[in-house]
């Protein structure tokens, strides 16, 4: 039974000798979801609704016995992953913790609403939303998301703070432009909360120009809060970009140094066996670097080795 658990996690995960099955299956998986998506969109359509009712009906139910399936293979193999095998505790707890993660929880949602729907009627337009929430299940498989959720989970302290700032000068603005322009536009600064309209479109630099100011004051104020605006909406996407560089960066010395490992455990040379080519592919995967980046560090590392091995002033080979 362990054994087979063990092939299971290896097979969703797509490591060792299930390398090549793990990414057909992503591809089905990736294949299934957009196909999914496009249905959902297509059923909001009346007249497609009522022409292809069973179609969709039989590919919904069909999609979800699938993740289904997906998410209760990977409940009950999560245990083997790296992960949670190094946990300290019980097979229970283990499952609880990957229960609570990030993906199991966006696994979860790919199914919930169509379960719920058996047991508690919906309006169509709300399911509909919430079925379009399967799209985050390529989150799994792309790793552009994997990089930027892991971003913001490094910048999320910082990213609270500049949106607490944000929040402040929001509600200064809103207070600004109603003590301005309230006894001239009652109808469209009649409150704080109505004014709060415009300072969100206008802090956030998109200026629908439904609610203006038509004061001197109001206008100079206007001008001074989209000056400012400026900085603010750059300071949460200069910590995403930043930390998504970091990242990449991250991963690229992480492979190089597993690379430099191998040679530095290995022959003089510099050579890496199968055994050792395997694992680095294996982890090329995990960390969703692209071959020509993988390539590129082992050639430093081997062009690094040969360097060391060889004196530079009279070409001796060092032992």
């Amino acid at each position: 039974m362990n054994n087979l658990r063990k092939r299971t996690a290896l097979f969703f995960e797509g490591n060792g000798e299930y390398r090549k099955t793990g990414h057909y299956i992503d591809i089905f998986l990736i294949s299934l979801i957009m196909i999914n998506v496009i249905a959902i969109v297509l059923e909001s359509v009346v007249s497609l609704a009522q022409q292809y009712k069973y179609e969709f009906l039989i590919l919904e139910l069909v999609s979800v016995s699938i993740f289904a399936i997906e998410y209760l293979l990977r409940l009950w193999s999560c245990v083997e992953r790296a992960e949670y095998k190094s946990l300290d505790c019980g097979n229970f707890q283990r499952r609880l913790k990957y229960l609570l993660s990030p993906l199991a929880l966006i696994d979860l949602m790919a199914i919930l609403p169509t379960l719920l729907m058996m047991f508690i009627t919906f309006d169509l337009r709300f399911l509909r939303v919430l079925r379009l929430l399967r799209v985050f299940k390529l989150t799994r498989y792309s790793r552009a998301m994997q990089l930027l959720l892991q971003s913001f989970r490094d910048e999320s302290s910082s990213l609270l703070a500049a949106f607490f700032i944000m929040a402040v000068v929001l509600i200064l603005a809103s207070c600004g432009i109603y003590l301005i322009e309230h006894d001239i536009q009652p109808d469209k600064f009649g409150s704080i909360p109505a004014a709060m309209w415009w300072a969100m479109a206008t802090l956030t630099t998109v200026g629908y120009g439904d609610v203006v100011p038509v004061t001197p004051l109001g206008r100079f104020f206007g001008g001074v809060i989209t000056l400012l605006s400026m900085g603010m909406v750059a300071i949460p996407t200069g910590l995403l970009a930043s930390s998504f560089s970091e990242q990449l960066r991250k991963r690229r010395i992480m492979f190089s140094d597993a690379v430099h490992e191998y040679l530095h455990d290995g022959e003089l040379d510099g050579k890496l066996d199968d055994v050792q080519l395997e694992h680095l592919e294996n982890l090329r995967c995990k960390l969703g670097l692209s071959k020509q980046e993988a390539n590129k560090a082992i050639k430093s590392q081997l062009s690094a080795r040969t360097k060391n091995l060889y004196c530079r002033h009279c070409g001796e080979r060092q032992d």
